[in-house]
């Protein structure tokens, strides 16, 4: 790592999540030591990604929007594409 690269505060709802026999990771994150907004990202097992085009105010937003798309569309949603940007 060199002093160009960025470094990052990563939320405590982070991490691995479960859900019909699929799992994928969840980062929420945001510039360290900063009060920037927070990113929403899913990675699948494949390393397919899924990341919100808009931040979110608070971690638990972030995580809440996450919650709801799964129920929503299904964890299997964020298997479908390669990558994805959600709006």
């Amino acid at each position: 790592m060199t002093d160009n690269d960025p470094q990052f505060e990563y939320s405590e709802f982070s991490g691995e999540f479960i859900d019909d026999d699929v799992t994928v990771i969840l980062r929420i994150y945001r510039p360290a030591g900063t009060n920037h907004d927070w990113v929403l990202k899913v990675c699948d097992e494949e390393g397919n990604t899924t990341v919100w085009n808009y931040p979110f105010d608070t971690d638990r937003e972030a995580f809440e929007e996450f919650l709801a798309t799964v129920q929503r569309d299904g964890i299997r949603s964020f298997l479908d594409e390669p990558v994805q940007k959600l709006y």
